[in-house]
């Protein structure tokens, strides 16, 4: 007997799951994390709550869900052939992430309550900042595996240093994605690094 294609509500349709993902990351950058509700979004998305429900038993899986597939999937870069060029590529999509004006009040408010909440910060570090971390260690790899960058590269440090200075400038009220500015750290970190 052939297998039943499941039908109406049991299909994940890609419409819905984006009409979601857009509903949420718009709530979280209005109300914050503290205030979101599942009954919310299901609201902005023009969809029924058993919809979310059936997704994601919580708003803590459900935030960290869309979230994590955002920031991994703006990791997934293509590998250019040099060091620089994937470095480059890496830290735009970086700081455009950033600055990006959903991203921009949902980065702050998530880290806050990462403070407050244990499980939150313990599944935004190992699965949104391990995921980044490990794209980003993937260039890093290829340059090692290229001979542009040394074999005993402490790539943790790498990791940070290619990263700071995007959150630094943020922090002080510059334009970390400035195509002057990132093409300077650019430069630099290939030349710290060893390559």
């Amino acid at each position: 007997m052939p297998k039943r294609v499941p039908a109406g509500a049991a299909v994940l349709q890609p419409q819905v799951t984006e009409a979601i993902t857009m509903a949420a990351f718009t709530e979280l950058a209005e109300v914050g994390y503290g205030k979101l509700t599942m009954e919310g979004v299901a609201r902005r998305a023009g969809v029924s709550k058993p919809t979310l429900y059936r997704r994601w038993s919580t708003k803590e899986q459900m935030v960290l869900a869309i979230v994590n597939e955002v920031a991994i999937g703006a990791a997934d870069l293509p590998d250019t052939g040099t060091l620089h060029s994937d470095l480059r590529a890496y830290l735009k999509a970086t700081a455009e992430g950033v600055t990006h004006p959903l991203a921009a009040r949902i980065i702050p408010d998530l880290l806050a309550q990462a403070m407050r909440i244990p499980a939150l910060a313990d599944a935004l570090q190992n699965g949104i900042g391990r995921g980044r971390r490990a794209k980003a260690a993937e260039i890093l790899g290829r340059a090692i595996d290229r001979g542009e960058l040394p074999a005993d590269l402490d790539i943790e440090l790498a990791l940070d240093l290619a990263i700071a200075p995007l959150f630094w400038r943020l922090l002080l009220g510059g334009d970390p994605a400035a195509p002057d500015y990132l093409d300077k750290v650019t430069d630099m970190l290939v030349t710290a690094f060893g390559g």
